[in-house]
């Protein structure tokens, strides 16, 4: 996981993910860009818009620890169980889901990258897209 990519997360990755895994770098977000410019490895993927629920970021979209980021990546690739397991070590864990099952439900029934980016762009504030 790159949230740096170009290439969302999309139920298109779930083959890959399956023989290859899935990996994700716990850095502070201070840190990130220096972190993720020198990892040029694998198949990057960032994931679409979703809304942090853990202590430190709570309701700021896409500043998502890394089990949040995991679990969306998995849930998104088909693998429900698999997202519930990493969120359910977390007291705050099961409030990811309640935040974002809209979002993570849309975004899973998608074909591909493309089609996860358009759906992000329908669910993406405008307050928030003004700002950017």
């Amino acid at each position: 996981m790159n949230p740096f990519s170009k290439i969302a997360c999309s139920p298109a990755d779930r083959e890959r993910s399956r023989s290859n895994g899935l990996a994700a770098i716990d850095c502070s977000w201070v840190h990130a860009d220096d972190i993720f410019e020198v990892l040029r490895w694998g198949s990057s993927r960032c994931l679409p818009y979703l809304i942090a629920s853990n202590p430190t970021n709570y309701g700021i979209p896409t500043k998502l620890s890394t089990a949040e980021a995991l679990a969306a990546a998995l849930y998104i690739m088909g693998f429900w169980e698999r997202a519930d397991e990493i969120l359910s070590k977390f007291k705050w864990g099961s409030s990811f889901l309640t935040l974002n099952l809209a979002f993570l439900e849309s975004y899973s029934k998608a074909k591909d990258s493309a089609a996860v980016i358009r759906l992000q762009e329908e669910f993406i504030p405008k307050s928030v897209a003004e700002e950017t």
